[in-house]
């Protein structure tokens, strides 16, 4: 049987960065690291069992249960090294501001310098490797909104496995609304970096620049397996409906409802199946490029979600911000006073990752009771037909849209179905805060 030699290597490689792995689990007990040896000796027998066997027709729904049941032990793996703790303390950083960036790449190309350039904060820059050793956050002022960025320390190869710290590092990373992965532009045609970090954060659930699939996927008590599409399925073999069978038996679901909204391939159903997978926007950040060839320039940004700069030299540091402002898609909302001028200094930030872009989340972040005395709201900007305009709590907002909320009196208020029952809990709550009397 032949092997395609790029296929073959892949999966030698990712062997060697499981045995790597091997070396670096020393928490724990001895129980608990016989048994992530144990999980990570059948990934690379699967892993191997792929390599060997030819991709046709005729082998499409082995290698489907082959990726579920690889799925599953990474799975698996990941949850054994939270419960048993080897990954170690965690970095606990809270969130602020109006969106989170994580800086993420290998030791020594340039994240503690991009952090100490954008934010007023200071963080240890070296010639060695490794010079951050924790999560370090700043503050960014882009066009009005606060952005808390994340100088995390660097990761290798084997990283989503337990090397150095890579967990903890890929955790922050799915809790950010934007991944910088930063890179170095000298090492580009030598080292091939990027296509290492996109692998361990794929391993550990992160899906850059990707959309959610849509696929429906509803597990039953009984009835057993139902499936439907909407559209022709191109991409799960000759069979669809035998090859999405076999994925869920490995899974030992026997009774769901699959429905397909779009042509999808079986890892966007083993996504859909695990459940724990994060969606999240990515730009590629190529550093020095002042040490580098215009041609080799030229050449990396012509490649998708990629931005040059450099630095030391600072730049096209502009640039970059322009696009993490698109790729975050902040939306700023100036509320105003009736009779007044708007309050163009403290916008209200809206993002999709974070509620969503109507005036009811506007009017959340406000006030958490606006939304219940909401009447109507007076609209000027690009969202509307003409300016003021009527509008309701579902009406969707634009970027640097002016906002005017008109809340119901106190007369409207009583003319409400649940006004007696927010009466009630406003007094039963006003009344669990008053102190006993003393007797």
């Amino acid at each position: 049987m032949t092997v395609r030699r790029d296929q073959r290597t892949t999966y030698v490689a990712s062997a060697k960065s499981n045995k790597v792995a091997k070396d670096a689990i020393i928490g724990g007990g001895t129980a608990e690291i016989a048994a992530r040896m144990g999980i990570l000796e059948k990934i690379a027998e699967i892993e191997l069992e792929m390599a060997r066997t030819q991709r046709n027709k005729a082998t499409e729904k082995s290698f489907a249960a082959l990726k579920s049941r690889l799925a599953m032990l990474r799975t698996q793996l990941l949850e054994a090294n939270s419960s048993s703790g080897a990954a170690g303390e965690g970095f606990n950083v809270k969130k602020t501001g109006d969106a989170r960036i994580a800086l993420i790449g290998f030791p020594s190309v340039g994240k503690s310098t991009l952090l100490s350039t954008l934010t007023e904060t200071k963080s240890a820059v070296a010639a060695y490797e490794f010079t951050t050793l924790t999560c370090i956050p700043g503050v960014l002022k882009l066009n009005g909104a606060s952005v808390q960025l994340l100088d995390l320390p660097g990761i290798i190869e084997g990283a989503a496995n337990g090397v150095g710290r890579g967990r903890e590092v890929c955790a922050v990373a799915k809790s950010c609304d934007l991944v910088m992965v930063v890179l170095d532009a000298t090492q580009e045609g030598q080292k091939n970096h990027k296509s290492i970090l996109e692998q361990e954060l794929r391993t550990v659930g992160l899906r850059l620049n990707e959309e959610p699939p849509q696929i429906a996927f509803r597990k039953k008590a009984t009835g057993g397996v139902m499936f439907t599409s909407t559209v022709p399925l191109t991409r799960l073999g000759d069979d669809p409906k035998d090859t999405v069978f076999r994925v869920l038996k490995e899974y030992k679901i026997h009774n769901a409802e699959v429905l397909f909204r779009e042509d999808c391939d079986v890892d966007q159903l083993i996504d859909v199946i695990e459940g724990n997978r994060h969606y999240v926007k990515c730009i590629y950040v190529y550093n020095k490029i002042d040490q580098v060839s215009i041609e080799l320039v030229d050449e990396l940004a012509r490649r998708p979600h990629t931005v040059c700069i450099a630095c030391h030299s600072k730049l096209n540091l502009d640039g970059l911000l322009h696009a993490a402002w698109r790729y975050l898609g902040l939306v700023r909302v100036y509320t105003r006073k009736r009779g007044e001028k708007p309050d163009l200094d403290e916008p209200v930030v809206l993002t999709q990752a974070r509620g969503g872009l109507t005036i009811k989340n506007a009017c959340a972040q406000i006030h958490k009771d606006l939304a219940n005395n909401f009447k109507f709201a007076m609209v000027w900007g690009a969202s509307v037909r003409f300016s003021p305009q009527r509008c309701g709590l579902e009406h969707v907002l634009h970027d640097e849209d002016v906002l005017q909320i008109v809340i119901k009196t106190a007369k409207e208020e009583k003319k409400d179905k649940d006004y007696g029952a927010r009466a009630q809990a406003h007094w039963e709550k006003l009344k669990a805060k008053k102190k006993p009397l003393k007797t």
